[in-house]
């Protein structure tokens, strides 16, 4: 996950969060669970696993759930964790946080700051951070279980809470459902998901209704040609040369043929080539990461990536053999959509809780999750929501001037959001979401 766009002047009157617009017994109850689950937060945080190991962390969730009241089971796609609370008749709502931490060495400088050095996928050692804030996630799903089953005599129907390993690697949604997460558990009418923000100030709530965060496709170009003396190109095909005109050309599918409406990224995150200064090589590596929101336009991504790759070739005088070779190696993740009768629900409970100053639409943005694999499984039955909740600290939000690209992102080594803002905003909003759709009726 990575930032959200600038607010720009309407976040900036945010500079301290106001009060409360409805003070009451659930913002009480979770006020007094916030002592210990900023003890589980820390504790979450000094001891993050990567994607796949997420050994302890899942024995940690399982635990809290069952203290509170669900039936758990444990190993569910992996690691993760399904807790059901059955509270009579009505719909049933899935609440997920994420639990898995990144190959990145922390640099934030808190007290207990990960020092924790693993193994990454590539088999090199990594320091290990929650640089996209699931600490946060997880004590916050923690907190909305134990006010839930405090809360039964609110709701009528179905609770599943589930803590899903490996979402980094968009992996873990597409495990637990094909080990049978909407089979052997309660299938849900709504899915339910929270994000914390590096472009909102602390405390304040971003929903975004429709597509919200992106389609992901990665991209690998062969670029062939026949090598040589740097001293005498003309005796070659040099790919390097080539490569550097399909980089330039591909971003001709962003400005001229696509839908300027029609958000869409092509980045070349790699490219590799050559080994010595005189020496031409005989082929040159790309690396693309290709973002869209819906197949459509996912297509005309590929097909011109193709295209460009193939025509560019032709440009260069490359005979039929030393055409580029374009490998997708399929969709990284699908686009994910908030269903928008869901999304406008929300928005209003949350309005109504926590003020229209703290509550914010937000624009679509690039980054993915796995998250959309939920409501993928059935769109015609299931809406989903994932919401943003801001955890840039206020006197680092005032310093920048609300500019969001001076501040560290999610994912940045530097990353240290006012956790307690974020998990109190979070079990109070999560726990809202759920009563509204399950509140008795």
């Amino acid at each position: 996950m990575s930032r959200l766009p600038l607010w720009g002047a309407a976040l900036l009157a945010l500079a301290a969060t106001p009060a409360a617009a409805q003070p009451d017994a659930l913002r009480a109850a979770v006020a007094g669970d916030m002592p210990s689950l900023m003890t589980l937060y820390r504790a979450l945080h000094a001891a993050p696993e990567l994607s796949g190991a997420e050994v302890k962390t899942a024995a940690v969730m399982a635990e809290e759930a069952k203290k509170a009241g669900f039936a758990v089971t444990t190993g569910v796609g992996g690691h993760g964790v399904v807790a059901v609370l059955k509270n009579g008749a009505g719909p049933t709502v899935l609440l997920r946080t994420d639990m898995d931490a990144l190959p990145v060495a922390e640099q934030t400088g808190l007290p207990f700051a990960s020092k924790v050095v693993a193994t990454g996928a590539d088999g090199q050692q990594t320091g290990v951070m929650h640089a996209c804030g699931h600490d946060t996630h997880m004590a916050s799903w923690v907190g909305t279980a134990r006010r839930l089953a405090a809360m039964k005599d609110q709701w009528s129907g179905t609770l599943v809470m589930i803590a899903q390993p490996a979402e980094e690697t968009n992996a873990g949604a597409t495990a637990m459902l094909k080990d049978g997460l909407f089979t052997r558990f309660p299938k849900p009418d709504y899915v339910i998901a929270f994000h914390d923000s590096a472009a909102l100030p602390a405390g304040v709530i971003g929903t975004t209704a429709g597509p919200a965060l992106a389609a992901v496709d990665s991209v690998d170009i062969l670029v062939r040609g026949i090598g040589g003396h740097g001293a005498a190109p003309a005796t070659t095909k040099d790919p390097i040369v080539l490569a550097a005109r399909i980089v330039t050309s591909l971003q001709t599918l962003a400005s001229r043929e696509i839908d300027p409406q029609d958000p869409v990224v092509v980045t070349v995150g790699s490219i590799h080539g050559g080994t010595k200064h005189n020496i031409i090589p005989d082929e040159v590596k790309l690396q693309l990461t290709v973002r869209s929101y819906s197949a459509e336009t996912r297509d005309k991504l590929l097909d011109g990536i193709r295209r460009i790759a193939r025509g560019e070739a032709i440009a260069a005088g490359m005979p039929e053999d030393k055409m580029p070779v374009v490998t997708p190696f399929g969709t990284y993740a699908d686009p994910t959509i908030n269903d928008a009768p869901l999304t406008a629900t929300i928005h209003e409970a949350f309005t109504k809780r926590f003020g229209p100053e703290r509550v914010v639409q937000a624009k679509p943005v690039m980054v993915s999750e796995d998250f959309a694999q939920y409501r993928l499984a059935d769109p015609a039955h299931i809406q989903s929501l994932i919401f943003w909740v801001g955890g840039v600290p206020q006197a680092k939000w005032d310093a920048a001037g609300g500019d969001a690209a001076k501040l560290p992102s999610l994912h940045n080594s530097g990353w240290a959001p006012d956790a307690e803002k974020v998990i109190a905003t979070a079990a109070e909003a999560m726990t809202t979401a759920a009563v509204t759709m399950l509140g008795k009726r």
